[in-house]
């Protein structure tokens, strides 16, 4: 019989008077690819990053190859054995790849006089990139000069070339697009064939049955259920996640409802870094859903439709007038949620007002500059009650909240300035199931509310669930395009994204 390779007993933990776990045994065996799935709040990051030394639980023990667990740090975690990918950026903007990769570790390259060979760190940076297939990055790139996914490969690169017995993968794969994704899924596949485990966060249900051998489920705190791959039903394990069926409709179930002729958002002739004379229509009631593979422009699109990225060629129209800027768009009734929510779209650090009150100052202001604080306190309010955000008060910073909650605020900007078009860069990244079908209901009810939605997603089926016409991108340009219709499937789609 197996021995475990780690084992964790009782674990308890507290945040303030929250509890975060309550008593929960979690065991993973050699060869184990575990996912762990449940609601924003679960529990799933607290337990995980309790194994991998972020944090302290506040009672249990753990055991580690039958010994005593109990590191220090993350870092003490990863030198014996146990390393952890975190949800939230792990990188440092300032410095070069292979700084990043050897942060804290630059001793070894050190040569005559103490200073680093950087030529040689250099090299064993791009050992460890092309050890899990990164042939993209060089260790001498300065990190600042890579984008937001590709930053989260080398974070990849970093807990892997330790060569740790368990890796903790949290929610990466939703900052990946598809090529990034396979390099993880190889990664996630080497370590099982070699007996090693992997405990895997993930809110996506499909990929979670797919790339996992078992299956965890958490709710409020609790674990409800252990399933092995012979016993994966997505029905079973969505009423595991919310402790009752969901009710209404996930994606949409209409077809054929007529779209306005009338153009809400238009950018003709568009060239920018990844843009190739690029022309893009989006309908007033329309849903239109935009896809491809990595660097595949759609991301630029996104910024350029929202005046955040300039063009070099060409220009953005909404509703007849030039967009020329962000200030230019909001005053005609664009919002932006961007992919990159913790550092485009919020401000961490201030409350759940200031975040959702800063789009709306022209909503509750008395002429240009007086803030009345009731009034600003009655439009954050609405939009905690209507969204559903999870939270202690308006006052409560946005760094305490979970993804899916942290993804509400961000609505709430846009919501509650009442905007006309909403550009949605994968807006449904990092948040659970719950969340995902309240945003695809609300979505669908305020384009029959005649809204205008350009959902940007890296995800095919979220793009055939939830559009009226999809279009797909690759090389900065449109390679096809599609209506909706019950027989259109991924297949059909991904011809086009290669």
């Amino acid at each position: 019989m197996k021995q475990p390779i780690l084992e964790m007993k009782q674990i308890t933990k507290y945040f303030g008077t929250t509890v975060a776990l309550k008593n929960v045994d979690f065991t993973v065996y050699p060869g184990e690819v575990r996912g762990l799935i449940g609601e924003n709040g679960s529990g799933k990051s607290t337990i995980s990053s309790i194994a991998a030394g972020m944090q302290k639980a506040s009672a249990g023990e753990m055991f580690f190859h039958g010994k005593p667990w109990n590191p220090e740090s993350m870092i003490d975690a990863l030198s014996r054995g146990i390393g952890m990918i975190v949800q939230e950026s792990g990188t440092i903007q300032g410095i070069t790849v292979a700084e990043n990769l050897f942060l804290g570790e630059t001793k070894q390259f050190q040569g005559r006089f103490g200073l680093v060979d950087r030529k040689k760190m250099n090299a064993a940076a791009d050992e460890a990139l092309d050890f899990v297939g990164i042939s993209n990055v060089r260790g001498a790139m300065p990190m600042a000069s890579i984008d937001f996914q590709t930053r989260k490969l080398v974070e990849i690169a970093k807990v892997v070339m330790k060569k740790p017995d368990i890796l903790v993968v949290d929610e990466t794969t939703t900052a990946l697009s598809q090529d990034g994704r396979k390099i993880l899924y190889d990664v996630v596949k080497q370590f099982q064939e070699n007996g090693k485990s992997v405990i895997f966060i993930s809110h996506d249900l499909d990929e979670v049955m797919e790339v996992c051998s078992e299956l965890t489920v958490l709710r409020d705190g609790v674990m409800v259920a252990t399933l092995s791959k012979k016993d994966f039903d997505a029905d079973v394990v969505k009423q595991f996640m919310v402790g009752r069926e969901l009710q209404g409709d996930y994606y949409r179930t209409d077809f054929g409802t007529p779209v306005s002729e009338d153009v809400a958002l238009e950018l003709k002739d568009g060239c920018a870094a990844d843009l190739d004379h690029l022309n893009v229509t989006l309908h007033k009631g329309e849903i239109l859903g935009v896809g491809g593979l990595s660097h595949c422009g759609m991301h630029t699109l996104g910024k350029v439709l929202f005046g955040a990225q300039p063009l070099s060629q060409g220009q953005v129209m909404a509703n007849g007038v030039q967009v020329s800027s962000e200030s230019t768009a909001m005053s005609l009734g664009i919002g932006y949620v961007s992919k990159d929510r913790d550092t485009e779209s919020l401000n961490l650090n201030a409350s759940i007002g200031d975040n959702i009150a800063i789009a709306g100052l022209d909503r509750f202001a008395v002429g240009r500059f007086l803030i009345l604080s009731g009034k600003e306190r009655e439009y954050v309010n609405k939009q905690i009650e209507d969204l559903s955000i999870k939270c202690f008060d308006g006052m409560q910073e946005v760094n305490q909240l979970s993804g899916g909650n942290k993804q509400k605020v961000v609505f709430g900007k846009w919501v509650g300035r009442d905007s006309d078009i909403l550009i949605l860069d994968c807006p449904t990244r990092g948040v659970d199931i719950g969340v995902k079908q309240f945003m695809y209901q609300m979505m669908y009810r305020m384009r029959m509310e005649g809204k205008s939605i350009l959902l940007i997603s890296e995800e095919l089926s979220e793009l055939i669930g939830m559009s009226d016409r999809i279009i797909i991108m690759k090389d900065g340009a449109i390679s096809g395009e599609f209506e909706r219709s019950r027989g259109l499937t991924d297949s059909m789609v991904i011809d086009y994204m290669i």
